[in-house]
């Protein structure tokens, strides 16, 4: 079912300390509409759309190409990036709680995307997206391609990984939360929705402890790693996955120019670290440290 927007409303922002310490609440501020289901009785009509990226596998051994332009990904395995499963399941489970009735998968990339789509399908989502292209998407082309996206779909609630363990950018979801004009809330290890207020709550990791949002719907949230354990895929679930719809663009359809303002110069691998010593005694130790390395 679409939703529908209500008018234009602005809420204040308002901080309140709780007795725990380095933990924060702050009330969202936002300044437009407030998503609505179309049926105020059935909010669980909300549609979640989930960002996945196809990276090089995190058990994988990286090898740089002999001409140092990136890292080989030739008959290398390739698998859903961690971050971006942790985010797929967080999706999942709100809906089988009832809050949510449609989760969309989408991914951007060659052919081969679709392999990490048929994953998405099989741990539960009910369709995919796969916008296809052969050239190198940056985040900020990610973030203008999903913004087109959820133009079309119009989800209440839109799932990214924190970070790619490819490039460790951490910039999508922040990009593309603001290309829409929505609240955020990154580094999510706990969220909890209320369908009847249309926010959603989300315990953030921070440097000093956890920090507590509360987002206006539709809101964007990145996840972290202590969110959830991702769930495997049963063989049933696989073949069904067989047969779910994957939908296919391109960025042109999307009205969407890729282009970048970076260029990779150079690709290298970090230096050897050399190779230890084992010491007789505590003297010749503080001698290696004073003489040799220099430390002391």
């Amino acid at each position: 079912m679409l939703m529908l927007l209500n008018l234009l409303e602005i809420t204040k922002l308002s901080q309140n300390e709780l007795p725990l310490p380095y933990h924060t609440k702050l009330d969202s501020l936002s300044s437009r509409p407030r998503w609505r289901a179309r049926d105020d009785n059935q909010a669980s009509t909300m549609r979640i759309m989930v960002a996945i990226k196809r990276v090089v596998d995190y058990a994988v051994k990286i090898r740089v190409k002999p001409d140092k332009t990136g890292v080989e990904t030739n008959n290398v395995k390739m698998s859903m990036n961690p971050f971006c499963e942790i985010a797929l399941e967080e999706a999942l489970r709100i809906k089988e709680s009832g809050l949510a009735s449609e989760v969309v998968a989408v991914s951007m990339g060659p052919s081969q995307c679709v392999d990490t789509l048929r994953t998405g399908l099989a741990m539960g989502a009910d369709r995919g997206i796969h916008v296809e292209a052969t050239s190198v998407l940056y985040s900020l082309t990610v973030a203008k391609i999903l913004k087109s996206l959820v133009e079309v779909e119009k989800p209440g609630l839109l799932f990214l990984g924190k970070q790619a363990i490819d490039d460790d950018c951490n910039q999508t979801g922040q990009m593309v939360a603001g290309l829409l004009s929505w609240p955020q809330a990154t580094f999510a290890s706990k969220v909890v929705l209320d369908k009847e207020k249309q926010v959603a709550t989300v315990d953030r990791e921070v440097d000093g402890g956890l920090e507590t949002l509360s987002l206006d719907l539709p809101a964007v949230i990145t996840t972290d790693l202590r969110l959830n354990q991702p769930r495997y895929a049963t063989l049933p679930n696989i073949m069904k996955a067989k047969s779910k719809v994957i939908k296919k663009y391109t960025p042109q359809e999307l009205n969407v120019d890729i282009k970048s303002d970076l260029e990779v110069i150079q690709v290298t691998e970090p230096p050897k670290r050399k190779a230890g010593v084992i010491v007789s005694s505590v003297d010749e130790l503080i001698d290696k440290l004073k003489n040799e390395a220099h430390v002391i």
